[in-house]
């Protein structure tokens, strides 16, 4: 389902009711027992202030007759009291645990249905990024203000019918008279809310825009270059030019509620001042009774203030259906990739992989990336991959890992589809190190063992992949080896008082950890690095590089690299260009043909030799 195609169901006839249920029934699954005493508080809030003006005009009528017990009165207006008192206090606290407890639901069903996602093609997706923000933000706060409010438009109808049976049984017209003031606080209320929603959602770019100069200003990546440059400057009075520009419209927005609020406010005081003054005259005449007064002292204002409150609880609920509607979007998202009711099982890899004329591109509107590629990774040896940038070698390794499924053609693992596969069990056989691999604000034994979550608690399994990627020595000597935190932006609970003990790694380190964390999969039977020492100096490139020519040695593997040095020993060598394999070959072949890969190679390596003739001539002059 597009995005489009979501839009236009979120639009459809009772969509907004589905949507509120959708958020009840989260708070019901989150906290049903809060949510119950949040229900039975709410009315009991409710009913309290209309049992406190019954039970006071019966007391204030038999004072003034002298006749009637007075005990049993006294002690119901204390309890109404004590219970004013009480309830709001208990209300709040269970309102604080309810929105902890769905906050918490929410964000563990929003993130398990991401986790479902089988690729990469929703997280390339402007639209849907869009909504998995809206999701993230109101995702634990939306269902929670949707569920209070309509508990608060019923403890508000219970406020209202009360006072009003009062307000009517005193004088019909004073009745119509209040409810008659209510409709224009109902209907400003409401146009309010979408004003405010449309203010929301005008500046809503601008505040983006405002948080994106802010993460730079203190992010510890951009940190270098804002001060190399010194633009520190220029980043803050874009800031504060934006910060100026909600203020702005928030500021319009405050004057128009300003204005519409005491104006409704001044009327709502004419029409209870006019009550007041019919009540007065009528108890003087003797038409109603002292007690009577005390009602429609209380009932005036009490229905006043429950009829906005219904205009505001309307307004609330309807913003929070409207903003988890992006939840429920991204909940319900159907798989952004085909994976059958019933795939085969991943056998060991045998035999190899194929790319069997596979064809693709980015979107319908985009440029072919992979074109009719052929290209077979026999089981037991190894194929380098070899092209200039944006040739495709980093789209044909998402393909390979099924992040994403071609347009045309097959990739077959031992003659299986791999749409055909479980692409779970399927990356279980399969070890990867990507060009642009991650670097986890976690320690380093976690960062290993990220490959392969069965071995954090197995040293043995940790240190052997990290000797294979040559970075146990460094590891080991860390001030806790490798329980040691590699951030300097967290700090370890244990050693939370020392905030110093967090190191930072150097590029080539942390590819070597990158690399550990791929090749603990002892099980893989396909291993892919994708330009995996690329951040290395010549000789620990060599020293991993003779590792993993070892370790490979029974598995696939698909070498990519710019550097074709190190491709030399791959069994066979691929070419791949504008989307093409254009040659294939091991290396003395590939440069006996002298094409692509020969130019290729001839140039790097009189790169090197152009470099060697002029080292006697650089330190004759550093000699001089």
């Amino acid at each position: 389902m597009s995005a489009k195609t979501a839009d236009r169901d979120d639009e459809g006839p009772g969509s907004a009711l589905r949507v509120l249920g959708a958020a009840i029934s989260l708070v019901c699954r989150a906290a049903p027992v809060c949510l119950t005493a949040c229900v039975l508080l709410t009315v009991a809030g409710a009913v309290v202030p209309v049992a406190t003006a019954w039970f006071l005009k019966t007391v204030l009528d038999r004072l003034v007759s002298g006749s009637g017990e007075l005990t049993a009165l006294a002690l119901m207006l204390v309890g109404c009291g004590v219970a004013v008192a009480v309830v709001p206090q208990i209300l709040q606290y269970v309102r604080a645990q309810l929105q902890r407890a769905v906050g918490l639901r929410a964000q563990l069903e929003l993130h398990t249905a991401v986790d479902r996602f089988v690729g990469l093609p929703r997280f390339e997706d402007p639209r849907f990024l869009d909504r998995l923000r809206l999701a993230q933000q109101s995702g634990g706060s939306a269902p929670v203000d949707a569920a209070d409010s309509t508990i608060g438009i019923v403890g508000g109808l219970v406020t209202l019918t009360g006072f009003l049976g009062a307000l009517a049984l005193l004088g019909p017209w004073m009745a119509a008279a209040v409810v008659a003031s209510g409709i224009p606080v109902l209907c400003a209320e409401i146009a309010l809310s979408r004003r405010r929603a449309a203010m929301a959602w005008a500046v809503g770019p601008v505040e983006r825009r405002e948080l994106f100069y802010s993460t730079l200003l203190t992010n510890l990546q951009a940190a270098k270059e804002v001060r190399l440059f010194g633009v520190g400057r220029f980043l803050r009075e874009r800031l504060i030019g934006d910060r100026r520009t909600t203020d702005a419209a928030k500021q319009r927005m405050d004057r128009q509620e300003l204005l519409i609020q005491a104006g409704l406010a001044l009327l709502s005081a004419v029409v209870a001042g006019f009550g007041l003054l019919w009540a007065v005259a009528s108890a003087r005449s003797g038409r109603i009774t002292v007690g009577d007064v005390t009602v429609l002292v209380a009932a005036l204002p009490a229905v006043q203030a429950a009829l906005g409150s219904l205009a505001i609880d309307l307004a609330r609920g309807h913003q929070a259906v409207l903003m988890f509607r992006h939840f429920t979007a991204v909940i319900k998202a159907p798989s952004d990739l085909p994976v059958p009711d019933r795939p085969r099982q991943v056998p060991q890899l045998r035999h190899g992989v194929e790319f069997r004329d596979v064809w693709f591109r980015y979107g319908a509107g985009h440029p072919w990336v992979l074109r009719g590629v052929d290209l077979v990774i026999p089981a037991g040896q190894a194929v380098g991959l070899v092209g200039l940038n944006g040739a495709g070698k980093s789209t044909l390794v998402k393909l390979l890992c099924r992040f994403y499924d071609p347009d045309r053609g097959q990739i077959l693992w031992d003659g299986v589809d791999l749409r055909e596969l479980c692409p779970r069990e399927l990356r279980r056989r399969i070890g990867a190190t990507f060009q642009d691999f991650m670097e986890y604000d976690l320690t380093a034994r976690e960062n290993i063992a990220l490959g392969d979550l069965t071995a954090l608690q197995d040293d043995a399994r940790v240190e052997h992949a990290a000797r294979l990627a040559d970075v146990h020595d460094k590891l080991a000597t860390l001030p806790h080896g490798y329980d040691t935190l590699l951030s300097r932006i967290f700090f370890s609970e244990a050693d939370k008082e020392d905030t110093d003990t967090g190191l930072v790694l150097s590029g080539g380190q942390w590819q070597r950890i990158a690399l550990a964390r791929s090749l603990i999969r002892s099980g893989a039977d396909l291993l892919i690095l994708d330009e995996p020492s690329s951040g290395l100096d010549p000789e620990a490139e060599h020293a991993v590089h003779q590792r993993l020519r070892r370790h490979r040695a029974s598995r696939a593997g698909l070498l990519v690299s710019h550097r074709l040095s190190t491709l030399r020993d791959a069994d066979v060598i691929a070419v791949l260009q504008n989307g093409r394999i254009t040659e294939t070959g091991p290396h003395r072949e590939l440069v006996h043909r002298d094409g692509a890969y020969a130019r290729l190679f001839r140039l790097q390596a009189s790169g090197y030799q152009t470099s060697d003739r002029n080292a006697p001539a650089a330190e004759q002059e550093r000699a001089s």
